[in-house]
């Protein structure tokens, strides 16, 4: 019965070299030369050659399992845990769990391997890109905060869709502050940069996207350098540089952390059995954070940090800073109407009053509403209804009834006689 020997290439190389070599009288050093191998090398091959033919030349250990392979028993049950417990992990994210709870160490590789041949992952083609440009990270930490909101349904099916809102810094790729809330609007991007300003300082610049929320889209908008939106005029008033990515991939490293917080931070939310915004957001600041920054953060190039913290006076003007502001115009009985309210000011004011002057409504993020006029606060008190006027309006379409004429006695059309004419 024919035998047949699987050989590789390198193996196939040797058989030829040791061929000539027995028929051509090759010598041991030239041959160890075209074989890059030592003359000790080449000799034992030459015997293993004489002795067994080609299948000399093969590794031992073909065909046969490794001494280093995986114990079936521990296979099953690796499996067992990752189908019941971890069945849309990635392996990264597998081999951590199962580290961390099951005490089982295995290489990601040799999960992966696993995973894949049960049929529990799919290995991810690379799409085609389009070429862009590399930038090459900020050198300080604080320089630039990539910040962004993600609308995700992160409780699954335990909670409502939410947004997260998360800023990154460009230079260590570091989660700076993080937080659950129900939308990405004025209130909780405030809310927002309120805690982080309070927590690390001012950052020299913030990178955002073109959201309604940080950048004025409108055509007449955009032409006119003056119009900013409340996040705009907020950061400017804070010395804080806003710029505005063209597009997604240019601020790429919060867009690429919100792909790997939607894998892992759902599933940590759901092994936490959290599904509620004020425990996650606990859950964020006081676990997820620490350990996302220890296994993912990088060092940046210099040492330096950035952040300039809050001067005295700038912490006593965060709330009126980090407020929705608007123009409302003191009307002829000195009340201010403002979002289907109204306010009447006071007699006795820290600046004069006329009639007609245009305030400044900071609408503030515990619920107050404050009128400025010329750096003061005026005095004001929240009317129930809105004010009447002294005299009744009266209506347009309700006529007046004009008297009938009645010509006196003596006048000339009575004493005309029209019989004779």
């Amino acid at each position: 019965m024919d035998t047949h020997i699987i050989m590789s290439r390198k193996e196939t190389k040797y058989a030829e070299i040791l061929h000539k070599a027995e028929a051509e009288g090759l010598k041991n050093r030239e041959g160890a030369e075209m074989l890059h191998l030592s003359i000790r090398q080449l000799q034992r091959l030459k015997r293993a050659f004489r002795e067994e033919g080609l299948k000399g030349l093969v590794h031992r250990s073909r065909g046969k399992p490794s001494n280093r392979k995986m114990p079936d028993e521990e296979r099953r049950q690796m499996v067992a845990l990752i189908k019941t417990r971890y069945p849309d992990f990635g392996p990264t994210f597998a081999g951590e769990k199962l580290r961390e709870k099951h005490q089982i160490f295995h290489d990601p590789k040799t999960i992966r391997s696993i995973m894949i041949a049960e049929g529990l992952w799919k290995p991810k083609r690379k799409k085609k890109q389009v070429y862009r440009a590399w930038r090459e990270r900020r050198p300080c930490y604080g320089e630039m905060r990539q910040y962004d909101g993600s609308y995700e349904y992160w409780f699954e099916e335990r909670g409502e869709k939410c947004c997260l809102l998360a800023s990154i810094d460009d230079a260590a790729g570091s989660i700076t502050h993080a937080k659950f809330d129900a939308h990405e609007g004025v209130f909780p991007t405030f809310r927002f940069w309120q805690e982080y300003l309070e927590k690390h300082g001012k950052p020299l610049s913030v990178y955002v996207d073109k959201f309604s929320t940080y950048s004025m889209n409108h055509k007449l908008a955009k032409e006119n350098p003056d119009t900013l939106t409340q996040f705009q005029r907020a950061m400017r008033e804070l010395g804080i540089e806003p710029i505005c990515a063209h597009s997604s991939p240019a601020k790429g490293r919060v867009e690429r952390l919100f792909g790997t917080l939607q894998d892992r931070l759902i599933k940590e939310l759901r092994l936490q059995d959290i599904s509620t915004i004020p425990e996650a957001n606990v859950f964020l600041e006081k676990i997820f954070i620490p350990d996302f920054n220890r296994r993912f953060s990088v060092s940046p190039r210099e040492t330096a940090n950035m952040h300039h913290p809050l001067t005295e006076k700038e912490r006593a003007s965060l709330p009126a800073i980090l407020s929705r502001q608007s123009v409302r115009i003191i009307r002829n009985d000195f009340t201010i109407a403002y979002r289907k309210s109204w306010y009447q000011l006071a007699e006795d004011q820290p600046v004069t009053v006329f009639k007609k002057n245009a305030v400044i409504v900071e609408e503030r993020l515990d619920g107050t509403t404050c009128f400025r006029l010329r750096g003061k606060y005026l005095l004001s008190a929240k009317l129930p209804f809105r004010p009447q006027k002294a005299t009744p309006r009266r209506t347009p379409w309700a006529l007046t009834k004009k008297p009938t004429y009645h010509p006196s006695k003596d006048h000339p059309w009575r004493k005309f006689d029209f019989a004779h004419h």
